[in-house]
């Protein structure tokens, strides 16, 4: 059976359905993670006055509103923050949290500037080590 063809136009998802989407999934992963901390912290300290069932659903929906208010501007930031540019193609599965290959030329020479103490390669670094063995190990002038 041939692969069903996707309609030429058809574009990703809008802005305002990854966002539902964000705090869709917030709003469970919030709700699961205010279940477990209430209920644990009931079984701990005690319902308080107004009970059990009020102290618990205070704890998951006060968990799933800050859960669900985070990932969906996070789910929304890829969109509406473009890449560095003439950083190249961006290839969304090999992103990291800090990726200095994609800095702007200006910055990059910036970073070398102010950080020179940092090696750039291993063989960098050995060369580094070997002259600073070699400096230790020569007789010191003028110290007599």
């Amino acid at each position: 059976m041939p692969p069903v063809a996707m309609p030429q136009g058809h574009a990703g998802p809008t802005v305002w359905q990854k966002l539902k989407m964000g705090a869709a999934m917030g709003a469970g992963v919030g709700l699961t993670m205010g279940f477990l901390f209430g209920g644990f912290s009931i079984l701990r300290g005690g319902a308080g006055p107004r009970g059990v069932l009020p102290t618990l659903s205070q704890y998951m929906l006060g968990s799933a509103a800050t859960f669900s208010f985070f990932l969906a501007i996070g789910s929304v930031r890829g969109l509406l923050c473009p890449p560095f540019p003439n950083s190249g193609p961006v290839d969304p599965y090999s992103q990291v949290i800090r990726n200095d290959g994609q800095l702007p030329p200006q910055l990059a020479a910036a970073r070398q500037q102010l950080a020179p103490h940092i090696m750039r390669s291993r063989a960098e670094g050995l060369s580094s080590m070997r002259l600073q063995w070699a400096r230790e190990k020569s007789p010191k002038s003028g110290s007599q």
